[in-house]
């Protein structure tokens, strides 16, 4: 009895895992998107009526983007001499810059974009020909354009919570 119980679960065994099914439908290739990435090193010109602002030049990007791309800045703000080798330190953009002197002075580095370009600003709460010079020569800034497509909808939190099934009742509640 024992040797006609093994002999059917190996049987069986080979026979299922001998089944084959018809292949599927053939898929789209896939695309690989990659991120581009530039840096630039801006001149700064002060704009004293309306916006006591200082504006960079404006900088055409080097290759195509689209207007669904998403465009991140980031400022060059330190090397972390820690590692070996050293590395940079990139701060992204809009970074504040607080001064300590009791007066709750700052400053912003910020910019604004299209599709085709990209402007870098600086903008504060004082007048800005005050800032130092270092704060405005010498700064590095690197553009990330992320390729990326409009959604199609933009479901609120209850189409959402449809889509997944889910209620309300059912979402983790994290307190901190």
């Amino acid at each position: 009895m024992k040797n006609i119980l093994l002999f059917l679960a190996l049987s069986s065994t080979v026979l299922f895992t001998s089944c084959e099914g018809d292949p599927g439908p053939p898929g789209q290739d896939g695309v690989s998107f990659l991120g581009q990435v530039f840096e630039v090193n801006p001149s700064f010109v002060y704009n004293d009526y309306p916006e006591n602002a200082y504006y960079s030049s404006i900088y055409n990007f080097p290759f195509e983007v689209f207007e669904s791309d998403v465009v991140l800045t980031y400022r060059l703000s330190g090397q972390d001499t820690t590692i070996n080798p050293p590395a940079d330190i990139w701060t992204q953009l809009p970074q504040n810059i607080f001064y300590n002197d009791g007066t709750g002075d700052f400053f912003q580095y910020n910019f604004n974009n299209t599709f085709r370009d990209v402007q870098f600003t600086i903008e504060g709460n004082f007048d800005l020909t005050n800032i130092a010079p270092g704060d405005l020569s010498n700064q590095i800034f690197r553009i990330a354009v992320v390729p990326a497509e409009f959604a199609q909808t933009n479901p609120s939190m209850k189409e959402l919570l449809q889509m997944m099934q889910l209620d309300d009742s059912q979402i983790e509640k994290i307190e901190l």
